[in-house]
């Protein structure tokens, strides 16, 4: 589903990625960890696009992503949703966030609205429907922000610290989430400094540190 070959990654001279090669396989939810700033929002940016690689190749799907056009990223895109530690929530409803995407693609109103209602009641919020993402809590934004990322059924799904800012009861709400996401077949790349997250989970865990990712053991 994802393949990183030899993939390496500099900025202003200092290695972020280097030599990367890895496999996450269709289905599979992985762990990536390690210290602030080792390079994992880098590698996540790598996987949709954000940013390229300086040598390598990444295929996701079985394209190779790093030979897409910029006209062309878009539609990699509609594979992946993406969840940040920040929520990137726009001042409008609960359900016009989450229909945001939808709506660009062309999807008619009335799919629109059955689409993102059965999302929200995945992420238990669709009694907030109409609410102000400002008036919700950490947890419930960061739910908000899940059901962004799923509604279009991305075949993978990348998550940077999205429990980052949470405590570790609402983080622990959040990882079930994804959990449950996951089972339904979703390929989940999941980031995070908590080990607390992926310790006993039964994951793959891979540990990004100096430009190295290595399989983490005994977890």
């Amino acid at each position: 589903m994802i393949r990183f070959k030899n993939v390496t990654k500099v900025y202003d001279n200092h290695t972020v990625l280097k030599n990367v090669t890895v496999t996450i396989e269709r289905g599979e939810f992985a762990y990536i960890s390690g210290p602030s700033g080792a390079g994992k929002t880098t590698l996540l940016k790598l996987v949709f696009l954000e940013e390229r690689p300086d040598s390598g190749s990444i295929m996701v799907d079985n394209v190779y992503i790093d030979e897409l056009g910029n006209r062309e990223i878009p539609f990699l895109r509609r594979k992946i949703g993406v969840v940040f530690q920040d929520f990137r929530l726009l001042n409008r409803s609960v359900f016009d966030n989450v229909a945001l995407t939808l709506r660009i693609r062309g999807v008619t109103e009335t799919d629109i609205k059955t689409l993102v209602n059965e999302t929200l009641k995945l992420v238990n919020l669709r009694h907030k429907s109409d609410a102000d993402p400002a008036t919700l809590s950490g947890g419930e934004q960061q739910r908000v922000a899940i059901a962004r990322a799923i509604v279009g059924e991305p075949s993978v799904l990348l998550a940077d610290e999205p429990t980052g800012n949470l405590d570790p009861d609402t983080a622990a709400g959040i990882a079930r989430i994804f959990r449950e996401i996951n089972a339904k077949g979703t390929t989940i790349l999941f980031a995070t400094h908590s080990r607390e997250l992926f310790r006993g989970s039964g994951n793959r865990v891979f540990r990004l540190e100096n430009g190295a990712l290595t399989l983490e053991a005994g977890l």
